[in-house]
């Protein structure tokens, strides 16, 4: 969601750049979005890649029309048309002194681009935004009442349309992220699963090979101690109080 100025509020304290989804990087990434009061989205390549690479940049740049710099209502032919803007503003070959941040920001307008071009991904989209904008009105409402119950005037900041549009897209940008660190632990979570069911499949198939060599081996040696047995029972001391009997002898004539 994109408002015409050039400048954008800095929080005190500089975010540390995110890593992938750590809890330090998402902790910035929400620091970044309360202090946002206006968005720049001056068409220049050196702004917009600077935008898609600032600190928590992975967390905003989950916002498609964040990325593309439009309103979530836009028509279709005007996405499109952004994205030609866009993708040209930033590409690579356009930008060969600043190379890899161009690749991060042309990365993002193309996959935002193909977010929105899906049917399904803007229905999503559209979902998370009506989502923001229910739980601004709430919480104006819950503002205005605590505000009547106080005896104080029932003005709130966001009666004035531009302070509701950017709280909106400030509930929008959370939104995203959160649904992304939801996403990101379930695959996490999953990860896990499967290895400890790899694991526990291993141990099982372990154990089978030992029980089948001990078999192997129990049935090779059965020969050997069969034998052995017959031996001792051949060659072992007599048991006391057998009757022997005289050996004959030769008739003498």
């Amino acid at each position: 969601m994109a408002t015409d100025t050039s400048t954008e509020t800095q929080t005190t304290e500089k975010p540390k750049e995110e890593a992938g989804g750590s809890g330090d990087a998402f902790d910035s990434f929400y620091q970044e979005v309360k202090a946002i009061e206006h968005r720049d989205s001056v068409l220049t390549s050196k702004q917009q890649i600077d935008k898609l690479n600032r600190p928590g940049s992975t967390y905003f740049n989950l916002n498609p029309f964040d990325v593309l710099n439009i309103d979530p209502d836009v028509p279709i032919a005007e996405i499109k048309k952004k994205y030609r803007q866009m993708s040209i503003l930033v590409h690579p070959d356009k930008n060969q002194d600043d190379l890899i941040r161009a690749q991060k920001a042309f990365d993002a307008v193309n996959k935002a681009y193909k977010v929105l071009v899906n049917d399904e991904g803007m229905k999503r989209c559209q979902e998370i935004i009506e989502e923001a904008k229910a739980r601004v009105d709430e919480m104006m409402k819950t503002k205005k009442k605590q505000l009547k119950k106080e005896g104080k005037s029932t003005d709130v900041p966001e009666d004035d349309p531009d302070k509701k549009k950017h709280a909106v897209y400030v509930q929008t940008c959370k939104l995203f992220a959160d649904l992304e660190r939801l996403r990101q632990e379930r695959e996490m979570k999953d990860m896990h699963e499967r290895k400890r069911k790899a694991e526990a499949e291993a141990n099982e198939e372990e154990a089978k090979k030992k029980e089948v060599e001990w078999k192997k081996n129990f049935e090779e040696s059965r020969s050997d101690r069969v034998d052995s047995w017959r031996s001792w029972k051949s060659g072992g001391k007599k048991a006391k109080g057998t009757f022997r009997p005289p050996k004959p002898k030769a008739e003498k004539r």
